[in-house]
């Protein structure tokens, strides 16, 4: 059986901080499990590795698409598993390091995905209730129609509430039923990072500020000029989306910093709902030890599962 470590967690937890020394201890590669790093350009706001940092260890599926594409969960698990038996036969780890659980979840159970042809007609009435409504409607219905899948997604993700709803209507049966899951696919050692909230909050507040000091605008700014903004769904992404608005005179610079760091504190919740779900991660409060004890208890304990046959 193929073997897969992984490390996951909300925002700002520390994640990147720690796999770099944990895959060298490891002797592992690093998979991006981000839905937003795998845009090129989108550096700042994603919180991508430093250059310096891949250098240090093997990364992949960042910077593999443009902004104009829409990335879709299938693409990542097609990618992901294709990496994960190729470094396996290389005689490495490939170790996942991020927080977005849908792609997560897709790769260590294998998710089947049933096409399915679009309606354009159900389509174009979904969008036009949430340009008339709100989308936070449509989330709101979807969350009691499927609340598995809305809590895998987030609440501004318009294109997956829209296809969600959409799949539904055309079926019957919530998209989350559709996506059957082979849980013994890999030989897995996941491993979460906690933080106490108050903790977590005070250091997505301070990413936020450090991430507008360092040129998000800027960031923005250029993709808008090149003709990208909110059609594009890679712009929907946290941080990019209110900063368009701010641009676009929507919402003061205060308003555009407190609304980052809300939507960010709220995203963070639902990502530790998500992965608190499987019960495989084994959690790690990364202010009990220093850095260097963390990563050798972690690499003890993948080490330690990822022997097992």
């Amino acid at each position: 059986m193929l073997k897969l470590a992984a490390l996951v967690g909300p925002t700002a937890v520390g994640k990147t901080e720690l796999a770099i020394p944990l895959a060298q201890r490891l002797n592992a590669e690093i998979l991006s499990c981000d839905s937003m790093q795998i845009y090129r350009g989108m550096d700042i706001g994603t919180a991508k590795a430093s250059r310096e940092e891949q250098n240090m260890v093997p990364h992949h599926l960042i910077d593999i698409v443009d902004v104009d594409h829409n990335f879709t969960v299938a693409e990542y698990q097609n990618k992901a598993q294709q990496l994960i038996e190729e470094i396996n036969q290389r005689g490495k780890i490939p170790m996942l390091v991020g927080g977005t659980g849908l792609y997560y979840q897709a790769v260590v159970d294998n998710y089947s995905f049933y096409p399915m042809a679009t309606r354009q007609d159900i389509r174009q009435r979904l969008q036009l209730e949430s340009a008339e409504r709100g989308l936070e409607q449509l989330f709101a219905h979807l969350t009691k129609i499927d609340p598995d899948y809305a809590q895998r997604i987030s609440p501004q993700d318009e294109k997956r509430i829209i296809r969600a709803l959409e799949v539904y209507e055309l079926t019957g049966i919530p998209f989350s039923k559709q996506q059957n899951r082979q849980r013994n696919t890999y030989n897995l050692a996941a491993v979460g990072l906690y933080l106490k909230r108050e903790i977590l909050y005070q250091r997505i507040n301070e990413r936020v500020d450090k991430m507008l000091t360092q040129g998000l605008i800027d960031e923005v700014s250029e993709f808008r000029e090149r003709g990208y903004g909110l059609h594009n769904n890679a712009m929907q992404a946290l941080g990019y989306k209110q900063v368009l608005y701010y641009l676009d005179g929507l919402m003061s610079y205060q308003e555009m910093v407190e609304a980052i760091k809300k939507e960010t504190r709220r995203f963070a919740k639902r990502q530790y709902t998500w992965f608190k779900r499987d019960q495989r991660v084994k959690w790690f409060d990364i202010t009990q030890d220093s850095q260097e004890v963390l990563v050798e208890k972690i690499y003890h304990y993948m080490a330690g599962q990822l022997l097992r046959t």
